[in-house]
């Protein structure tokens, strides 16, 4: 039997009996659409995301999209980001008009690179891409935010970003989709940014049955208009409308699963750090193991190891019915529909390596010390 790369399968089992209960007080009340157990839930989330607001939405992608919107950001603008990450986090930026400027990675944590980033404000401010790698249209644009991203659950290096943000008036959303659960230098990695957006897509670390995301602040305008996004920009009541929004609102079962799924959260944490740290003891010498720097906590979205062996390596775990994945195999920046930013290969050299080189192994909760003792001899052997 295949060893599952996340096994949804096995949590549902400790968490069945109160989802269904759930479900059957929806079906009682019949609302939906923005049920009480919204609420509910989304003050169980800003307790433990440790920000005054939490706001659910239809989507990771649509947590993105209403930070953005909320501060206005649009055509000629430049938003900062990060090309080693899922394409969402850049169309989020691209749909609304306004233009991905992308920063390269550290090439041990895969997140965003501070000192670079420092150089690409640098050059945007100058219209000098010498200094660092423009878009197209460089020369129009104004800076207006940062999107790092917590990449497969590490936090990104947040008093290094925040300050420079703060030094250049410029907003920071966290792209947490991955990440929410992770701790930095003490704190909830949810409540450093203006904002964060966050995933409940079923694979991360805190799932649904379905789609579905949130957004953390402090900023109580902030908050406002997103809320007010997340429903067709609605002001004192839904046919009143003052801006132009989303059809972005959380579904009222789902909202049913993830408060049950909250409440296990913090004992699955644990578990995946024991996972990490037997991958981390088992293939030590082997491969490239995560970096976890001193004072942060990952949520371990994924664990994912660098090897110039990729190939066979993936092949022998295929042939013992052991799932990989690789985030990613082209970086947004070399997306064919980005092309229009004049990106070209080695223009970001270290995400284009690590998309070479990176393999994602099973990760999850559930995974015991016997298949993974399994998986670990398999890379020994391969490497």
């Amino acid at each position: 039997m295949a060893i599952p790369f996340v096994d949804i399968k096995s949590q549902l089992a400790q968490v069945e009996q109160e989802i269904r209960q759930g479900f059957d007080r929806v079906f009682a009340h019949c609302q939906f659409i923005m049920g009480p157990e919204i609420k509910e839930v989304e003050d169980q989330l800003a307790a433990f995301a440790g920000t005054k607001h939490a706001i659910t939405c239809s989507s990771g992608t649509d947590a993105l999209l209403m930070p953005l919107m909320a501060m206005g950001i649009g055509a000629g603008d430049a938003v900062l980001t990060t090309p080693f990450t899922f394409f969402a986090t850049l169309e989020s930026i691209a749909l609304l008009g306004a233009t991905p400027v992308v920063v390269d990675v550290d090439p041990r944590t895969f997140n965003i690179d501070p000192a670079k980033l420092e150089l690409a404000i640098k050059a945007i401010k100058a219209k000098d891409p010498s200094i660092h790698p423009l878009p197209t249209g460089y020369e129009n644009l104004t800076l207006k935010a940062i999107m790092p991203v917590d990449l497969f659950g590490l936090p990104a290096d947040y008093d290094r970003i925040m300050a420079i943000a703060a030094r250049e008036k410029l907003y920071v959303i966290g792209d947490s989709a991955q990440g929410f659960g992770g701790v930095y230098k003490g704190r909830p990695v949810s409540a450093i940014p203006h904002v964060t957006a966050t995933s409940f897509f079923p694979a991360k670390p805190l799932g649904v049955y379905g789609d579905g995301g949130a957004v953390f602040t402090d900023d109580d305008n902030l908050a406002d208009v997103m809320r007010s996004i997340r429903v067709h920009g609605m002001g004192h009541d839904r046919y009143y409308n003052v801006r132009l929004g989303l059809n972005a609102r959380f579904d009222t079962f789902q909202a049913v699963v993830l408060k049950a799924k909250l409440r296990i959260f913090p004992a699955e944490l644990d578990a995946r750090q024991a996972v990490a740290e037997r991958y981390d003891a088992g293939l030590a010498g082997k491969v490239t193991t995560p970096l976890i720097p001193d004072g942060y906590r990952s949520s371990w979205a994924q664990y994912s190891i660098l090897t110039d062996k990729r190939d066979a390596l993936q092949a022998a775990l295929k042939a013992q019915d052991i799932p990989s994945m690789i985030y990613y195999p082209i970086p947004c920046h070399l997306q064919p529909v980005f092309s229009n930013l004049g990106y070209k290969q080695g223009s970001m050299p270290v995400s284009e390596g690590l998309s070479q080189t990176i393999l994602s192994l099973p990760m999850h909760p559930y995974l015991t010390q016997d298949d993974q003792k399994k998986i670990i001899e398999v890379v020994k052997k391969a490497v």
